[in-house]
């Protein structure tokens, strides 16, 4: 396959190195474009405002990896490598493996997903890969997956691009019990901004904060008519799936139309 892979967590990060480096070493035609620094919780964001400079990268990936180190947003490095780096389309665009989850509603916020979601913007299926572990530097089984996941779907394609974002216990590849499909739950932040005072005198605050997980359906009955919200119920969820130590595949779109609110507007209108 032709792969694309970006990240958030900068060029030199672990989990784009071994992840692409496994794909190299396994015939797979890579090339990263990813940016020149930690570009975590950037969400969707592009560069408009000041120009993108892109840097090619030696001697940090496999000799068969074609690197670039981009100034810009993990979008923008998507963007840029289908605009202007490669010569054509790849056959998908891979993200991470980020290191720490992207579970639930992660999702938007995370610079990995936005990153893979950018290919699917552009009609390329695209994976996000995430290292469910925040201190964990083992990336070898997720990058191992992302290589048999990629077998499966040459031999299988998706009908329609689709983005898959995948959550990998961090735990020794032997003691991973499985593969789930899963739903998005809902991972919520109890944000707290702590206060502090710089040398100068100067207030400023720095976010913090506990994470609140929460698995109920009641969210999902209200966002969905019910033969979907019956369909939706019956999977497991992500937050739930990586507490057992699967790996979870939990199919997203960017298509954020709310089917309930088109119904009660259609309704309020008439």
């Amino acid at each position: 396959m032709n792969i694309l892979i970006s990240n958030d967590d900068g060029i030199f990060a672990q989990g784009i190195r071994t992840l692409a480096n496994t794909l190299a070493a396994a015939n797979h035609q890579v090339t990263v474009v990813c940016p020149d620094r930690e570009r975590s919780a950037t969400g969707h964001g592009l560069t408009l405002h000041k120009p993108i400079r892109a840097d090619q990268v030696e001697s940090v990936f496999h000799s068969r990896v074609d690197a670039w180190a981009c100034s810009g947003t993990p979008a923008d490095c998507v963007k840029l490598g289908l605009g202007a780096i490669l010569d054509h389309p790849p056959d998908i665009v891979l993200a991470g493996i980020n290191h720490g989850p992207n579970l639930g509603t992660d999702v938007l916020y995370s610079g990995t997903v936005s990153a893979a979601m950018e290919g699917i913007i552009e009609g390329i299926p695209a994976i996000a890969f995430s290292l469910a572990s925040f201190s964990c530097q083992d990336f070898q089984p997720a990058a191992n997956f992302a290589q048999h996941l990629l077998k499966r779907l040459g031999q299988t394609p998706l009908t329609t691009p689709l983005l898959l974002n995948v959550n990998v216990p961090a735990i020794s590849e032997a003691k991973i019990k499985g593969v789930q499909i899963t739903r998005q739950g809902i991972r919520r932040y109890v944000d707290l901004f702590e206060k502090r005072v710089d040398p100068r005198g100067k207030t400023y605050y720095w976010l913090a904060g506990e994470v609140l997980e929460e698995t109920h359906d009641k969210p999902l009955a209200e966002a969905y008519p019910p033969e979907i919200s019956r369909t939706l119920t019956a999977l497991p969820v992500d937050v739930d799936v990586i507490q057992d130590q699967c790996i979870t595949v939990t199919p997203l779109h960017y298509n954020l139309t709310s089917l309930v609110g088109l119904q009660q507007l259609q309704g309020w209108m008439s």
